[in-house]
């Protein structure tokens, strides 16, 4: 199959030859154009598509079924074996009861950072390894720079499909033995490979659930596993009672939409939003400011570091970077100050809005992914000019 002339990386040829790699499908356009470039680039490869998650709403919602069928039928037009396996006691043991844990305590996790460590590069690769796999793939956008024992998790060449922030917490040896076909390509050159190639799954839209759980309503789905406890949602300003929340987990710092808030005859027409919630007395706390000082921070605390090089990038106690505390956000200039217990305070260049405890800060410098850690708690406050 001859490829139309879009920017093809050519990414380690070398170590392709007759190598076997076992390509995560999904059943998504990602992962198919993933193993479509590791085929013609010699390697040997075979499809693994993982299940994770015991369905039993399937009704409701898309199911793992029609992803299997999607990730069968582009096996099939790859002529790649595909082998199925189930990982849900891993993913429930390693991700799922954290995921619960986290909203118990009143914090917003990232569970698919977890779920890239444990499942997708734990999980999955022991699988392969003992498979007889040299190495996996996905299809993440993410870029491996390796010289000689060393290696470097980069940012995509496309930033907005750039997903280095899902992947801080991946280590060397993980890294050694993982490759990211898409690495040097856009999403439409992505779309357009696969029409070109005649991917079944060319025009299947992105999946933007929680990882292998899917795109189910958040609220819906936890309540199912933690009692919701409603409670009274309070002005920021004065503490006057506005209306009722469902809970204190269905909602986060600075969301707009969802509270019921509208057309009250005693506030002024502007929207509100969560900027604080109030765990001791179950309030969600609320105003009609978009940067309301509640929000705003000039710094934060964070747990749990990792970095991908096994070490911080730096011998003092203190460095710049740059940092993300979400996906897609811009990078922020920073400095890291570490402290004792894999812990550190990271204060920032300008203020930040909505630093939310239990999702992640990652860490980068220049093009270079260098780690992160767990937000625990925002450093409330304006930073000074």
């Amino acid at each position: 199959m001859t490829l139309p002339s879009l920017r093809v990386p050519d990414f380690q040829v070398s170590d392709s030859h007759h190598r076997l790699v076992f390509v995560g499908l999904s059943g998504g356009v990602d992962s198919a154009v993933a193993a479509l470039l590791l085929r013609e680039q010699g390697w040997r490869v075979r499809g693994l598509f993982m299940k994770n998650w015991e369905e039993d709403d399937t009704k409701d919602y898309c199911s793992a079924a029609e992803d299997l069928a999607d990730a069968r039928a582009v096996a099939g037009h790859l002529d790649i074996p595909l082998a199925t396996v189930n990982f849900s006691t891993e993913y429930w043991d390693r991700v799922f009861s954290y995921f619960l844990n986290e909203y118990r305590a009143g914090r917003t996790p990232n569970p698919d950072v977890l779920c890239n460590r444990e499942i997708k590069f734990r999980a999955f690769l022991d699988h392969a390894l003992a498979a007889g796999a040299d190495c996996i793939a996905t299809g993440h956008y993410a870029l491996i720079h390796s010289e000689a024992d060393a290696h470097r998790l980069r940012r995509a060449r496309d930033e907005a499909k750039d997903q280095t922030y899902f992947l801080h917490q991946l280590d060397q040896d993980q890294l050694a033995r993982s490759r990211f076909p898409l690495g040097e390509l856009t999403k439409p050159e992505v779309r357009a490979l696969a029409r070109s190639a005649g991917l079944p799954n060319h025009a299947r839209k992105d999946s933007t659930g929680i990882c292998f759980i899917g795109e189910r309503r958040l609220r819906d789905f936890l309540s199912r596993y933690l009692p919701a406890r409603p409670g009274p949602i309070a002005t920021a300003d004065d503490g006057r009672v506005v209306g009722e929340h469902q809970g204190l987990m269905y909602y986060t710092l600075g969301q707009r939409k969802g509270l019921g808030l509208g057309g009250m005859a005693s506030a002024r027409e502007a929207p509100w939003f969560v900027v604080t919630k109030d765990l001791e007395r179950n309030r969600l706390v609320v105003a009609q400011e978009h940067d309301h000082p509640l929000l705003m921070s000039a710094g934060l605390s964070a747990s749990r570091l990792h970095w991908i090089a096994g070490r911080p990038p730096a011998a003092g106690a203190a460095f710049d970077c740059q940092a993300r505390i979400r996906h897609r956000q811009p990078l922020e200039a920073c400095t890291v100050h570490l402290l004792p217990g894999e812990r550190c305070q990271v204060r920032f260049a300008r203020s930040q809005r909505a630093i939310t405890p239990g999702q992640s800060v990652v860490l980068y410098r220049g093009q270079d992914c260098l780690g992160g850690g767990v937000i625990e708690a925002a450093d409330r406050g304006s930073c000074k000019a």
